[in-house]
């Protein structure tokens, strides 16, 4: 199990991302929030993503799991 952090700043791309605690691209403490322990990215981005519309994963330490961010945003419900 690892424990997942979601940047509170979006980056360059206006997106939101994840982070395990041990990646070396992780924001500054005051610029992330934690999310909690998760046996995968995938659940990590499944929560993240219903905090933040545009979350998506760290490419250098949750691998390739972009494909979940956009299904997850075309069945999300409009208001």
């Amino acid at each position: 199990m690892k424990f997942f952090y979601l940047s509170s700043k979006p980056n360059s791309e206006g997106a939101f991302e994840i982070h395990d605690r041990e990646c070396e691209h992780i924001p500054d403490l005051y610029e992330r929030d934690y999310l909690g322990p998760y046996n995968s990215s995938k659940e990590a981005l499944r929560k993240a993503a219903s905090i933040r519309p545009k979350a998506k994963a760290c490419d250098h330490c949750c691998g390739k799991v972009q494909d979940y961010v956009i299904k997850t945003s075309l069945y999300k419900d409009k208001d």
